[in-house]
């Protein structure tokens, strides 16, 4: 099983991973298919319009995720690295006045969004949770081309045969093409033993397989640049997110705050907890405004990383960009083995494949460059994901924004506690990884779906009733 860094860590846009920017790299993938697929073209017939319909839970909460607009724009060509955040409304309502989209290559589509673009919440497709369909139609309204695709949680999209050829495999393999192709923490534990490296070092050696050292450094170089990036900016921000709810931008007051209790020498015992805090919730509220995003490993739970890094970097001396590749290097590893036995998808199994995730990838990456052996990593991983199981997916109002914000830096406090807490042991422990992902999957099997991120329940309507 091989699943690369930039895999877990994709360069995107809010607010949300499965949401947006799924739906923009399925639209854009639509428009390739058009250009290059292997479909039956007939003889003087053109593509005129272009039609597109959202499903389950992009149906449900795709307004207060910016589904919509995603679609817009990867049917303009764009896809969620291309695109400019600060033009996105500028292109919304270009498209929107000229009920056009000319994207790069192709002649102009008619593409009215208030037309063509349906929330069919009545036709959940059989697939997954996160389902779409794109049609291409010639001027008489017959349907040339039309294909379903799937956003399953990260950005990743796979299209209605690709999904059933997974479904038909089964559990992949582990890859023979990689020295150390661990699909479960209990591989990944021996392969590090007989081998004597950290899991950093047997990630590394996969992934140059692929890349050179000097690529896989700039590249990951480039994800911790675009997750500081956006702890920067959202620590300067103000005003009200988008959305109607209403909710402020707090991270900037919080910050301010912290930084005249750190001028003052002001004793503050929960000091460490409330910059991890602050410094999630500038990730989480720049996500929730459509700002440049990394996924860690979904845009849901984008904070989590980045705050356990930052505070890395604050609090600890020994810190160094070294020390950075070698967390994300972990955090991957941990990352690509939740996602392939289990999920990192909301709508799939609730916010523990999200938030818990991301809270295990924190703590494992942490717990390493802190000096922890790869029990203490694998061990640390476990400690955060077993307390995030059966966590719900009910964002209100479909917006990344309550509960998500806070539950982003409360995810950060317990990877760091996790990490901790395995640090002071020596790596033996109860639980193994494998059964805290195994009991996450089976949970969210039986997770009722008013609480796997489509706004019908918990927090999404009794906050509302209030």
């Amino acid at each position: 099983m091989f699943l690369s860094v930039f895999d877990l860590f994709k360069i995107g846009i809010g607010p949300s991973s499965s949401h947006t920017m799924g739906p923009m790299t399925a639209a854009s993938r639509f428009l390739d298919e058009i250009l290059h697929g292997d479909w039956p073209r007939p003889h003087d017939v053109d593509i005129v319009r272009l039609a597109a319909s959202l499903h389950g839970s992009l149906a449900y909460t795709g307004i207060g995720h910016g589904t919509d607009r995603a679609v817009v724009l990867g049917l303009t060509g764009l896809t969620p690295v291309t695109v400019d955040p600060d033009r996105v409304d500028e292109i919304i309502a270009g498209v929107a006045a000229a009920k056009t989209v000319s994207p790069p290559g192709h002649p102009a589509y008619r593409f009215d969004p208030a037309v063509d673009l349906v929330m069919d919440r009545k036709t959940p497709l059989s697939g997954h949770a996160n389902g779409m369909t794109f049609s291409a139609l010639d001027a008489d309204g017959r349907v040339l081309l039309r294909r379903i695709y799937y956003s399953i949680g990260g950005g990743f999209v796979v299209s209605d045969e690709e999904l059933q050829r997974l479904k038909s495999r089964g559990p992949e393999a582990a890859a023979n093409d990689v020295p150390y192709p661990f699909s479960h923490a209990a591989e990944m534990l021996d392969m590090a033993a007989k081998s004597g490296l950290s899991i950093a070092e047997m990630k590394r050696a996969n992934e140059e397989t692929r890349l050179s050292r000097e690529e896989l450094d700039q590249g990951i170089d480039n994800v911790w640049a675009a997750m500081r990036g956006a702890i920067e900016r959202g620590l300067t921000q103000e005003g009200i997110m988008p959305g109607g709810l209403k909710v402020k931008r707090r991270a900037r007051q919080l910050h301010d705050k912290l930084q005249e209790e750190w001028r003052q020498n002001r004793p503050n015992p929960l000091l460490a907890n409330d910059w991890l805090s602050v410094y999630a919730m500038a990730v989480n509220e720049e996500n929730a405004a459509g700002g440049r995003i990394v996924t860690a490993p979904t845009n849901g739970a984008a904070g989590v990383i980045p705050a356990v890094m930052r505070y890395w970097l604050h609090f600890h001396p020994e810190a160094d960009q070294a020390g950075i590749r070698d967390f994300l290097l972990t955090a991957a590893a941990v990352g690509g083995i939740i996602k392939h036995n289990a999920s990192i998808s909301g709508a799939e199994v609730g916010c523990q494949g999200e938030v818990g995730s991301a809270s295990a990838m924190a703590a494992a990456g942490l717990a390493a460059v802190m000096g922890g052996t790869p029990m203490q990593v694998e061990n640390a991983a476990e400690i955060a994901l077993e307390h995030h199981l059966g966590m719900t997916c009910d964002p209100v109002g479909g917006l990344v924004q309550v509960p998500c914000i806070e539950r982003n830096a409360l995810g950060a406090v317990k990877a760091v506690t996790a990490a901790s807490l395995a640090l002071k042991g020596d790596g033996t422990h109860f639980v193994p990884l494998d059964a805290a992902i195994e009991t996450m999957r089976q949970t969210g099997l039986d997770m009722n779906e008013k609480y796997k991120e489509t706004s019908l329940g918990g927090l999404a309507v009794n906050v509302v009733e209030c």
